[in-house]
């Protein structure tokens, strides 16, 4: 499997693009004119500089409105083909990309564009250079896949074949399988990108919204199955226009690219299989059968701030680690570890980010081979030693710096609990609430991070996305989507924040980092829970009285539960499915809170239009603790 992306699709010079594409793992690169018309070298420097960067150039792009021109533009037209050939044969690039005219002078006509392309052929093989010829969405006379592969066929030049784009057929609703009629030989080279579904002008939506292959909407896996049945082996590249990548961290957006390529053939080979392309092999997406753990590194004095709090909230602790500064707080199936550790991978995240979730366990089938999947998608394992009784868990690193341990039904990892902890009996002063398990975990980052971590969760693991939400903070917009199962044994809610005066925004800049902004767990009655958290002394975050007069108007609830939910501090939300219940603790350092929620009936959200009112709340009590003392 060959893989290549365009330099276009990265931020920074030629020089550093091409190290940050090696650096991924790609086998090629798209040299985009521009990126070489602003770089310093020559041809033949730059060719050396691919090649020593372990690259191969698998394409020179783009030569715009060759065909069907009049003259003296079509002499023109050739004129600028022998020069570009000339730069390519000094660059040792072979392939160059024609994409379909889009000039107002430009003549219509298969045939015309098929003899000019003919007559280019000559040329080019003059050269040992092959014509790849594409077909614009946007193309004044050829937009279309089906068309473009008619000039091709008519032009009947062993020097001159098709390039396919995802993008451009795609977004034109066309068809993917009308690809599947066409000869793979005649397939040159194959460009891959994916979108957000906008109804939009072609031009402008491919140029600052296309994304990697599984961060948008569009069918880029239909699409590749179809070049794939064609018997297609060659390379597979990235083309991607994205104005947040284009300002991004080359590196990241690198490894993005080739985790989607790789995520994208494990789905094509799966559901098309006899394929010649030679797709690594891996396990298939874990399924996740719950979150058996959530572990929050802290020092003595705040783990005193945050165990009362779980106090309150009905956690009892109930065991002790055999050997390490660590507690395990219980309650249903909800397992909360607190890390105190001076030592080891806690006590360095506690230094970088202050308390924080730093690791998350989940169930799954195989933990090994959950490790095997992520890391043949670019993930990185996480060991650290072991003491004396410990079990070596299987686990990765997370994005955000977090590490994520996965635990299965062996027979040493069931036990964990039993293994590396010892049960310590201490008289209840709260009783149980009623939580049952953690219903989501809800991770912040900069919105221009979002896409790495929805593309690093779906690939590894066996889940689909919602759509992406705006959550209307008083000092800007967050970005919200979920990432979820369809059992909902896995719920994580990704909240992307565009400035740091937001209160997501506000907690990244706070704890140095993206990270666990805040767990919700499941109550199956949420008013007995109430009841049991305010005999332990829980106050709920505090919400606006002008809510409840909104809530009343919207919805035309029975009186006695609108003055219960107010009473209590509860927040409502109601589809054609059911019911959601949602009650807040106040914020804990920087940002971070709990969240308590019951859903009744089918309903699948998030509350998302209670988020408004809920952040404002929560600005208001950042506000008076910071007041100064009188």
């Amino acid at each position: 499997m060959k893989t290549a992306i365009a330099t276009v699709s990265i931020a920074g010079d030629l020089a550093e693009k091409l190290g940050a594409i090696a650096a991924a793992g790609f086998d090629g690169v798209e040299i985009f004119e521009n990126d070489f018309l602003a770089f310093d070298r020559s041809p033949r420097e730059v060719g050396q500089l691919v090649q020593d960067h372990g690259l191969e150039i698998s394409l020179f792009q783009p030569f715009r409105d060759f065909e069907g021109m009049p003259e003296p533009q079509r002499a023109r037209t050739f004129d600028r083909a022998r020069r570009k050939f000339d730069l390519m044969k000094e660059m040792g690039a072979d392939l160059v990309l024609i994409c379909s005219s889009v000039s107002p002078i430009a003549l219509g006509g298969i045939d015309r564009a098929a003899a000019d392309l003919n007559e280019l052929g000559d040329l080019a093989a003059q050269y040992d250079i092959r014509i790849g010829y594409e077909a614009l969405a946007w193309g004044r006379f050829i937009n279309d896949h089906r068309d473009a592969w008619e000039v091709v066929r008519r032009t009947d030049h062993a020097n001159v074949g098709l390039i396919l784009d995802s993008f451009h057929t795609l977004s034109r609703k066309t068809d993917p399988d009308t690809i599947r009629a066409i000869p793979g030989d005649k397939i040159f080279f194959v460009q891959l990108a994916d979108a957000p579904a906008f109804d939009m002008d072609l031009l402008y939506w491919s140029r600052h919204f296309r994304n990697m292959p599984g961060e948008g909407d569009l069918d880029v896996t239909g699409f590749m199955r179809a070049v794939a049945a064609t018997g297609y082996d060659g390379v597979l590249s990235l083309e991607i226009f994205n104005d947040q990548f284009r300002g991004g961290s080359p590196k990241s957006i690198a490894v993005d690219g080739h985790r989607s390529l790789l995520y994208l053939m494990d789905q094509v080979k799966r559901t098309e299989p006899d394929i010649r392309i030679p797709v690594p092999d891996m396990p298939e997406r874990v399924p996740v059968g719950g979150i058996e753990f959530v572990e929050f590194a802290a020092d003595r004095t705040e783990a005193r701030d945050l165990t009362a709090m779980l106090s309150t909230l009905g956690f009892r602790k109930t065991a002790r680690h055999i050997s390490k500064d660590v507690e395990l707080w219980r309650q249903g199936s909800i397992n909360i570890v607190i890390n105190t550790d001076p030592k080891g991978f806690a006590h360095a995240s506690y230094l970088s980010h202050g308390t924080n979730v730093c690791d998350i366990g989940l169930k799954v089938a195989d933990a090994e081979a959950t490790v095997a999947r992520a890391e043949s998608l670019g993930a990185k394992t996480f060991d650290q030693p072991t003491g004396p009784g410990e079990l070596s868990i299987p686990a990765i690193r997370a994005l955000g710096g977090s590490v994520l341990h996965f635990i299965d039904g062996s027979h040493a990892l069931s036990r964990v609990w039993q293994t590396e902890f010892t049960a310590v009996e201490t008289d209840p002063v709260t009783c149980d609430a009623g939580l049952t398990r953690i219903d989501h975990i809800a991770e912040t980052m900069n919105y221009d991070e979002m896409l790495s971590w929805l593309l690093f969760y779906r690939s590894i693991f066996d889940t689909d996305k919602t759509a992406m939400v705006d959550v209307i903070d008083p000092a800007g917009l967050v970005r919200s989507q979920a990432i979820e199962n369809d059992d909902g044994t896995l719920r994580i809610t990704l909240n992307g924040a565009e400035n740091r005066k937001t209160l997501a925004g506000h907690f990244i800049q706070e704890g140095f980092g993206s990270g666990v902004q805040h767990l919700s767990f499941k109550s199956d009655d949420i008013f007995a829970t109430m009841k049991a958290l305010k005999a332990n002394g829980f106050t709920p975050l505090s919400i606006s009285p002008n809510y409840y007069d909104d809530l009343d108007a919207r919805f035309g609830l029975e009186d006695d539960l609108l003055d219960t939910l107010k009473s209590s501090g509860m927040l409502y939300d109601r589809d054609e499915k059911g019911e959601y219940f949602q009650l807040y603790s106040p914020t804990y350092g920087e940002g971070f809170f709990f969240e308590i929620v019951e859903r009744r009936g089918g309903y699948a959200g998030y509350g998302a239009a209670n988020a408004q009112f809920r952040i404002a709340a929560q600005k208001r009590h950042f506000r008076a603790k910071g007041m100064p003392a009188r």
